[in-house]
């Protein structure tokens, strides 16, 4: 219950501070307006259009299951449907990386973690983020990313617009008077277009390489990472192919196989 109450919160302030920001775009005399005044409804209808889509993708990301494992058969799903490929690894290697989590006492298929916030554990774990009050795990991951390119170009677009309506005033006082309103949306939309920019390069390198924010900060307490090199991934097929893996594949993967793979041909 305190989980679905801190999540309430956290998406109404999301929606209050998006769509408060976007009344004072529309509102003060900035380009938005006076394409409005002058009958351009182009870049206004865009403009909205963006912001729409960027809550839409939020809600997407937020309320999505981001991977969670179910059961001890989910888990092992992946590795029992292809039997001609579970027969050439052998069983202390398929296994390895599987352990049973002390919290919820179910099979972790390798790259899954147990989140303490949402109380489930969640295939390929990246994180669990807060402004979204969800994990990003296999089945959102990818969409996560796309939320932030579309949220970057929102708060991008709109910390320009802001910009295009600060005015000048013979003192300081009415200056911080006619532009307080834009000062609080050029703040809010300044800040937020560094944080996603950061965080949109760093998930865009993360996926390049096929590694997560979990197995990237602690990979010296990973079981099946800590067999692996300092500079070795062993999930890493190369930049185009992760990129690819990333953005198109939909289904789940059973990473005990890949990581078998990748051990038996360094041998």
């Amino acid at each position: 219950m305190r989980l679905v109450r801190s999540g309430c919160l956290v998406r109404t302030t999301h929606i209050i501070l998006t769509w408060l920001t976007t009344l004072i775009l529309f509102l003060h005399n900035t380009d938005l307006r006076k394409c409005e005044e002058r009958g351009e409804l182009l870049q206004p209808v865009l403009f909205g259009s963006v912001v729409l889509l960027s809550v839409m993708m939020y809600f997407t990301v937020s309320l999505m299951d981001p991977g969670f494992v179910l059961s001890d058969s989910n888990a092992q799903s992946t590795i029992e449907d292809d039997g001609e490929l579970e027969k050439m690894i052998p069983h202390r290697e398929s296994s390895q990386g599987r352990r049973r989590c002390g919290y919820c006492f179910l099979m972790q298929p390798m790259r899954a973690r147990h989140c303490k916030e949402c109380k489930r554990c969640v295939r390929r774990y990246d994180h669990h983020c807060p402004w979204i009050e969800n994990c990003v795990g296999e089945r959102n991951h990818r969409w996560f990313l796309l939320y932030l390119c579309v949220q970057l170009l929102a708060v991008s677009w709109g910390l320009q617009i802001a910009w295009s309506g600060i005015t000048f005033a013979p003192t300081w006082q009415q200056w911080f008077i006619q532009n307080g309103f834009l000062l609080g949306a050029l703040a809010v939309t300044g800040i937020f277009s560094v944080v996603v920019l950061l965080l949109l390069c760093i998930h865009l390198y993360l996926a390049a390489i096929n590694t997560t924010t979990w197995e990237f900060m602690s990979r010296h307490r990973i079981s099946y990472l800590k067999t692996c090199d300092s500079e070795e991934n062993p999930f890493d097929r190369g930049v185009i192919c992760n990129l690819w893996d990333f953005f198109c594949v939909c289904r789940t993967v059973a990473w005990e196989r890949v990581h078998s793979k990748r051990s038996n041909g360094a041998v």
